[in-house]
């Protein structure tokens, strides 16, 4: 009887042990910035981004630093496309997004280095993004998959994808403090939702993230046309936080590092540009993180190109 109990025992605690374990979402921090809660204009872009995070320490359960040899960096490009339709449906513009990206050192969690050149990982479709806009505010809500098109494999060192299918819905505004709406706060927030990785009971928990930004817009007339040279610049943010444990199988082998679910802030600088006279935006943002929880901490930097290839909206 005591063999049985001791058993058990040590059963509970392995239980314990795996669901503690912190394993990495599909939504990357730091995507969206300055007047993220507003839609684009009517038209069709071509999106060319370069992501790269840059981890320098790991932290544990209560916030501390467990290491700050940490010398890893995960870069992500790839190309996409957003969309915008002129026809209103429920008063608003019908939107969405496509993004084919290639990544290197895919992070999948904590204590995780996934070593590879630059591959084809998990492709990001929004195939619903509703927009409104009025004199003070702007307000957008979206649907969103992140489909599993990366190799992965459970075990392996060179998986390029997480191995698991996403659903995630957003929504979010952006408010102007002026009537000439140079003045702007915004937040949009992402709640994500994850399925099992391939062929493993392996489960990530939900997520909840917001980002968004404080910024100033200044309009200067352009050298032909009637389309202004538009500039944003101001602080950008994020916080990320797990809102549902990890479910791990007893026979995987994982690393903990504590009980609570983990979490993360970011706080930088954001500029961007829109050229009228090459139908071109380019934006530039540099996120530091802070405050982090059973994860590591670092740098994030974000350069995107984006093309107007169409415009929707009437002369």
């Amino acid at each position: 009887m005591r063999r049985i109990t001791i058993l058990f025992v040590c059963i509970l605690a392995l239980l314990a042990y795996t669901a503690q374990a912190q394993l990495k979402g599909t939504h990357l921090t730091g995507l969206n910035g300055l007047k993220s809660g507003s839609q684009a204009p009517p038209g069709f872009n071509l999106l060319v981004p370069a992501y790269l995070y840059g981890a320098n320490k790991l932290r544990d359960d209560h916030g501390d630093v467990r290491t700050d040899d940490v010398d890893l960096t995960m870069f992500i490009t790839g190309i996409g496309a957003n969309w915008t339709f002129a026809p209103k449906i429920l008063g608003g513009h019908l939107g969405g997004t496509v993004l084919f990206p290639f990544a290197s050192n895919r992070i999948s969690g904590n204590l995780v280095d996934e070593k590879n050149s630059i591959a084809f990982t998990d492709i990001y479709f929004q195939p619903l993004q509703l927009g409104w806009s009025s004199k003070r505010a702007d307000f957008q809500v979206g649907y969103a998959l992140y489909l599993p098109s990366g190799r992965y494999e459970k075990g392996a060192d060179d998986n390029t994808g997480l191995g698991m299918l996403a659903n995630e819905f957003s929504a979010g505004s952006t408010l102007y403090f002026d009537e000439q709406r140079t003045l702007h706060f915004s937040g949009l927030f992402f709640y994500e939702i994850n399925g099992k990785k391939k062929d493993t009971d392996i489960k990530v928990g939900d997520l909840l993230t917001v980002e968004g930004g404080l910024g100033k817009t200044w309009y200067r007339k352009a050298a032909k046309g009637e389309i202004p040279v538009i500039v944003n610049a101001g602080i950008a943010y994020y916080a990320q936080f797990k809102t549902s444990a990890d479910q791990v199988p007893v026979d995987t082998v994982v690393v903990s590092l504590g009980g609570r679910r983990d979490r993360i802030f970011g706080l930088g600088p954001e500029a961007n540009i829109f050229l009228p006279g090459i139908r071109t935006q380019l934006t530039f943002r540099w996120v530091a993180e802070i405050a982090a929880r059973n994860r590591f901490q670092g740098n994030m930097f974000l350069a995107t190109i984006a093309y107007n290839v169409k415009s929707f909206q009437k002369k």
